[in-house]
């Protein structure tokens, strides 16, 4: 945090900003309470649901099918009293099933609208990757714009509205591969692992046993919306967002930032959205660590997932077995930390 008599003014704002932070962010103990009643393990997963809640961007979920995607997604969005929609996407699914279609009304002899199942706060796109390429077009209108074109018309997406995708990486059969235009819309990509022998053991017991467990509303929608308002306040100093500019830039120069061996691993670095979401997302990681300001330990935190999806490697690098992880992890080691 910068100190110093010419900061001393920017130190006072940030205290009073420290301060309405902890008096926004009481929810945030008692959504892990209640989730914590759901879900067994997986903190980091529905600490970066959360993070996409407060930063405004959508997830995308790559993890083997039975590992509780879904019911972390849908518990969440009943936390936050907000109208919750799963749409299984397969090869047959088209935009109308998505955004909805013109109705012909027999008694006023025109067509009115029927919205579909996007309209709503928090969307599981659930084995998005099964869709045509029609349907992606319009989800990325949605994504994007946070709106909806039927016929003519367009309409606007209520308030807040979040994409939370999942992908099954060990399936590829009847899939499509996602264009990398709509991969980059999605702020965090989250790999979800198995749980650990005793999480496990817990799991079995839950599932197994009588007991029924609920969940109840603890915030509403506008208090979310405010809490997003308060994020956006979050202070980040100069260095901190050079330092994020060096490690997007290194995705796309290696060489410029003394990583010459990636040269011929990367086809194409991140894009300038990377540098927005890794900053957007550090700053809702600091909301819920209670602090008004961003630390490289915030960037580092969540490099990986704002950087894994958005860096495309060659034929060589795969052909070595080199993953985007990797090469992720090799920039943030090799760029000074300020």
């Amino acid at each position: 945090m910068p100190l110093g008599g010419e900061n001393a003014v920017l130190a006072q704002e940030i205290e009073v900003l420290n301060s309405r932070i902890r008096d926004e962010s009481s929810f945030i103990d008692e959504i892990f309470g209640e989730i914590g009643k759901v879900i067994v393990g997986q903190r980091a997963m529905t600490e970066r649901l959360l993070i996409a809640l407060l930063a405004d961007g959508h997830v995308l979920l790559e993890g083997v099918p039975g590992l509780a995607k879904t019911l972390t997604v849908s518990t969440l969005a009943t936390l936050i009293d907000a109208k919750f929609r799963r749409l299984q996407f397969t090869p047959d699914l088209l935009p109308a099933d998505l955004i909805g279609t013109l109705i012909f009304d027999p008694k006023s002899s025109d067509f009115r609208p029927k919205k579909g199942p996007i309209f709503a706060n928090v969307i599981l796109a659930d084995e998005i990757n099964r869709a045509p390429a029609k349907v992606q077009s319009a989800l990325l209108e949605a994504m994007q714009e946070r709106q909806v074109t039927i016929g003519e018309t367009t309409y606007p997406l209520d308030q807040p509205f979040l994409v939370m995708a999942t992908q099954n990486p060990i399936e590829h059969e009847g899939t499509y591969p996602l264009p990398e235009a709509q991969v980059d819309r999605f702020m965090l990509k989250i790999i979800v692992g198995y749980p650990d022998r005793s999480e496990e053991l817990e799991i079995l017991r839950r599932q197994t046993g009588r007991v029924v467990v609920s969940t109840r509303r603890l915030i509403t929608p506008d208090a979310l919306l405010r809490a997003r308002g308060i994020v956006r306040d979050v202070y980040v100093d100069e260095k901190v967002e050079r330092y994020v500019v060096d490690l997007v830039a290194a995705t796309r120069d290696p060489k410029a930032a003394g990583l010459p061996e990636l040269v011929d691993l990367i086809e194409y670095g991140a894009s300038p959205r990377a540098t927005i979401n890794l900053v957007l997302a550090a700053k809702a990681h600091a909301f819920l660590r209670r602090r008004g300001y961003v630390t490289p330990d915030d960037i580092r935190a969540l490099g990986l997932d704002v950087l894994r999806h958005r860096i495309i490697l060659t034929y060589e690098a795969e052909a070595e077995n080199t993953t985007s992880e990797d090469i992720v992890r090799r920039i943030f080691d090799r760029v000074e930390v300020p």
